[in-house]
């Protein structure tokens, strides 16, 4: 394990543990920044995430945001590929997919132009500290390269950190968004 690997392992685990606790005492309405900002961008074809374990919950905006475009979650293709988007409903029928999130039963794949990114740790300048899989990063690199592409991290206010171990391959956030905050970056 290199020194760097290390570093991130345990600034993970430090992150995870903040994130359980502020699950453990969140109350209904974490969403309402995420839906606010969200209705600016009305029409524009974006992706959010199935929640799993303590990840803060973006499905209530994800909903809403359903009424005026098109609405994804990411699908896992396979170690050290992007992650391809598969149109979401509130109300379609889903399976199981990799690590414990849901995925459409049947796959619609299209190309979002605005990601909610789930996260385990973030900076005050967009760092994420992700999950070490590397699929948002190759994902949005991949996006970017092709036309401008917004990041949108959603978080609780209990996962910012400071020196997140990033690398170079580390894609920034344009955005974060917490129960209680809107923080914009600037590249």
């Amino acid at each position: 394990m290199t020194d760097l690997t290390a570093i991130k392992s345990q600034a993970r685990k430090a992150a995870f543990a903040r994130r359980k606790q502020a699950y453990a005492m969140h109350k209904p309405g974490v969403a309402g920044h995420l839906s606010e900002v969200l209705a600016g961008y009305r029409g524009v074809q974006l992706s959010g995430y199935m929640p799993i374990r303590t990840e803060i919950d973006p499905l209530p905006a994800m909903a809403e945001a359903t009424a005026h475009g098109m609405v994804g979650v990411p699908v896992i293709q396979g170690d050290g590929l992007p992650l391809k988007f598969s149109r979401w409903l509130p109300d379609g029928v889903l399976r199981d997919g990799p690590f414990g999130a849901k995925v459409p039963e049947v796959d619609d794949f299209f190309e979002p132009e605005i990601l909610i990114v789930p996260l385990v740790a973030f900076d005050a300048s967009g760092g994420r500290l992700g999950y070490g899989g590397g699929f948002y990063d190759r994902t949005l690199e991949g996006l970017r390269a092709k036309r401008p592409t917004l990041a949108i991290g959603f978080a609780f206010d209990a996962q910012q950190a400071e020196d997140l171990p990033l690398e170079a391959t580390d894609q920034p956030l344009d955005m974060l968004i917490t129960e209680s905050r809107v923080l914009q970056f600037t590249g």
